[in-house]
């Protein structure tokens, strides 16, 4: 254990102790090979640690671990006890939050505030949430005859692998996590390599909660190989992915070898509509909340924010002023901090890249469109919030997903228009409406082709409520009790009460 661990100060002096190796069956193991992947702070671009990288032997022996578990220990306990193993790891999360905090600072580069306030709270609460739903998972009775007796089980599905991303690293985990535990199913679970370190030290308060060996293992490597390993393996009875579309498409690719029950949450380009008679202060401020929060890296993020031509100038002026007043830039363990780095030098690149196509498109730069470099001595993946105007719906800029802080603002006439706009897209994951006629906002909630529609508001998701999206955007749903439902099969029973050959 002792060289599977490394002792790291963070930049906000918080000191703890980082596991580095493989978690399986409640132990830490090296991989099998000894390749490691290596955490890089995107502040400053420094090393922060390195960690072991699961290789397809690796994910045999977890799901070893997880088979075993889900036939042993795990699969005769009553409900009521995962229940209660799960309020137990939601207190650890808890008790733990400013180092889980930190971590998700150090390697992502959100800002302190965010990881602790938001989304360590989100972390702690959807596995208690989930916890609450262990012994409330039933079948039913279903009326035919007297003749019969007819019944349904609720059954777990059994091994689930789980891929989380790097945006919201901890979240995205407590979301697959949450109802598979719940419904008694065990896991083996890969992080994002960009950002390994906080469920690592997750893994040891799953131990501490007392979760039995094997139920939750938790992996570190690279997705065309552990991840792929996973999505293959013919022991793994369900894969569950957040990420990008195209990544989303291949695990798809290659679950259906086993005829994999999945469920991908994948990319989004979500529209933001804006009407004539909507709060304009409301709108712009929550448009901004909209694109810029956690650095543009959001799945639903609404990047396309629609405008009615009579207010669009307005709009466009006083969203500049909410990005100018709002938008600061800077290292993310500041208190005064909202927009930290992008997660990765390639994502760095990536947001430039559509910044220089924006350009040759002929859109208008309306604000930044330029690395920043007022941080630290220079260094870091910062990028300044970038507003493009006068976008056409042709460009690339307009139908891509950026994962950045960049927006387009396009005008619409009608609503007509405003809902051709908006379901211009191969995507269908978020989308949001400001409008004070709330026949209309109801009547354009119907319209538009997406999973979710935030009606003055945006991004102020609930994991009591589903999460999913339609067309590209994914396949299934998480969060509330639609959550449970990926996580169970439906075994019907027939009990012949009379009917006799």
């Amino acid at each position: 254990m002792s060289d599977l661990t490394v002792e790291l100060t963070a930049p906000n002096g918080v000191k703890y102790t980082q596991p580095t190796g493989l978690f399986i069956n409640n132990e830490w193991v090296a991989s099998s090979k000894g390749n490691e992947i290596t955490s890089i702070n995107p502040t400053d671009e420094s090393e922060i640690a390195s960690v072991h990288a699961a290789e397809p032997e690796d994910v045999d022996k977890a799901v070893e671990a997880a088979r075993a578990a889900f036939k042993g220990e795990w699969g005769d306990m009553a409900s009521s006890d995962r229940g209660d193993l799960m309020f137990k790891l939601s207190a650890l999360i808890e008790k733990n939050k400013e180092v889980l905090a930190t971590i998700e600072t150090w390697d992502n580069g959100k800002p302190y505030s965010v990881a602790l306030n938001e989304d360590l709270a989100e972390v702690a609460g959807c596995i208690k949430y989930y916890g609450g739903w262990a012994d409330k998972i039933h079948g039913q009775v279903i009326d035919t005859t007297p003749a019969k007796l007819a019944y349904t089980i609720r059954e777990p599905v059994g091994v689930c692998g789980q891929i989380i991303p790097w945006n919201y690293p901890l979240a995205m985990a407590a979301w697959k996590l949450g109802p598979a535990i719940a419904c008694g199913n065990t896991v083996v679970l890969k992080s994002a390599e960009q950002t390994p370190l906080s469920i690592l030290f997750f893994a040891n308060l799953v131990k501490e909660a007392g979760f039995p060996p094997g139920v939750i293992n938790i992996l570190n490597g690279h997705g065309r190989v552990a991840g792929a390993a996973m999505a293959q393996h013919p022991g793994i009875d369900k894969i569950a992915f957040t990420g990008s579309t195209a990544t989303g498409r291949e695990i798809m690719k290659m679950a259906s070898v086993t005829m994999k029950n999945i469920t991908l949450e994948t990319g989004g380009k979500s529209p933001l509509l804006v009407f004539n008679d909507a709060d304009l202060d409301q709108a712009v401020k929550w448009s901004h909340v909209g694109i810029m929060s956690n650095m543009g890296q959001i799945c639903t993020a609404t990047s396309r924010i629609l405008v009615q031509e009579d207010i669009y100038d307005k709009f466009i002026e006083a969203f500049k002023k909410q990005v100018t007043e709002t938008s600061k830039v800077g290292d993310p363990f500041s208190d005064d901090t909202f927009q930290g780095p992008q997660v990765t030098k390639a994502q760095y690149e990536r947001v430039l890249g559509y910044i220089d196509t924006g350009k040759s498109e002929g859109a208008t730069l309306a604000m930044g469109g330029e690395a920043y470099k007022n941080v630290g001595e220079g260094k870091g993946f910062f990028v300044s919030p970038t507003v493009f105007t006068h976008v056409k719906d042709s460009m690339r800029i307009f139908r891509e997903e950026v994962f950045g802080p960049f927006v387009v603002i396009v005008s619409f006439k009608d609503e007509e228009e405003a809902l051709s706009l908006a379901n211009d897209t191969t995507y269908g994951l978020g989308s949001a409406v400001f409008t004070q006629d709330i026949t209309k906002a109801h009547r354009v909630a119907r319209k538009i082709e997406a999973g979710m529609v935030w009606i003055n508001s945006s991004q102020d998701s609930d994991y009591r409520i589903p999460f999913g999206g339609v067309k590209q955007s994914g396949i299934g749903r998480e969060l509330g009790e639609a959550g449970l439902e990926a996580y169970t099969n439906k075994k019907a029973v027939h009990v012949n009460l009379g009917t006799w050959l």
